[in-house]
């Protein structure tokens, strides 16, 4: 038994302009998904699918998962902060020192992204989106690899990082000193049963590994909302 990564979804002030946004950024089509959302599909298959809906709650803190973009040349690195803030977003200070080589930006909505230099070994191979990269503890990465059945590829003082077989962005945690969270958070992963599972049976396997039932408001829905050991939330969809 297994779950899959149906989707990374954003809360937005704005869904279609932030979908637009980072469908321009990434060169991904963006289209109305039907439930009030907008959703962006990768261009590959490794990729994940992006979805923004519809959330007016004032971003107060940062996400707890921001994208890392890999780049292929120090020119490519220029021409893709430019082309973020082209686009609308904006430098951004997370505390970093003035000598690191990752450049830190923000969407219009404030959600946090670093582009990378080229030559980033621990992306080599990583797609355009190379990692999720998570605030959280090497607990919480060892939950999600039993989750998701992604092998741990790194593992040391509390950092942790998996990646799917088929290989695709990584996901990591870098351990402590770890940041406060929101009640809800706005960003989280909406997660599939494989074939020849069920959500039932997902539900109660994410329990056994340490989730917990959790509830943000969301009433009667089709689908199960947890959150990790960390206090993250997840959805199990139908």
């Amino acid at each position: 038994m297994t779950l899959a990564v149906h989707a990374l979804t954003m809360d937005a002030h704005d869904p279609a302009a932030l979908a637009g946004f980072w469908g321009d950024l990434l060169g991904w089509p963006a289209a109305a998904d039907g439930r009030g959302g907008y959703a962006l599909e990768p261009t590959d298959e490794t990729g994940f699918r992006l979805r923004f809906v519809r959330d007016p709650a004032p971003r107060t803190l940062p996400n707890y998962l921001h994208f890392d973009l890999t780049t292929t040349s120090l020119e490519d690195q220029a021409a893709s902060v430019a082309r973020v803030l082209e686009l609308g977003g904006r430098h951004h200070d997370v505390g970093q020192s003035p000598d690191e080589d990752h450049v830190v930006l923000a969407d219009p909505e404030g959600n946090e992204m670093c582009v990378t230099p080229p030559g980033n070994r621990f992306l080599a191979g990583c797609p355009r989106i190379g990692c999720l990269s998570g605030d959280g503890s090497g607990a919480v990465g060892r939950f999600w690899s039993s989750a998701l059945g992604w092998p741990l590829v790194w593992d040391q003082d509390e950092e942790t990082a998996i990646q799917s077989p088929a290989g695709g962005p990584k996901m990591s945690w870098g351990g402590p000193p770890y940041n406060a969270k929101p009640a809800k958070n706005r960003v989280h992963l909406d997660l599939v049963p494989a074939p020849g599972s069920s959500q039932d049976d997902e539900v109660e396997r994410l329990l056994g590994l340490g989730a917990v039932p959790t509830d943000i408001g969301q009433d009667d829905v089709p689908w199960v909302v947890l959150a990790d050991p960390d206090g993250n939330q997840l959805c199990v969809l139908p």
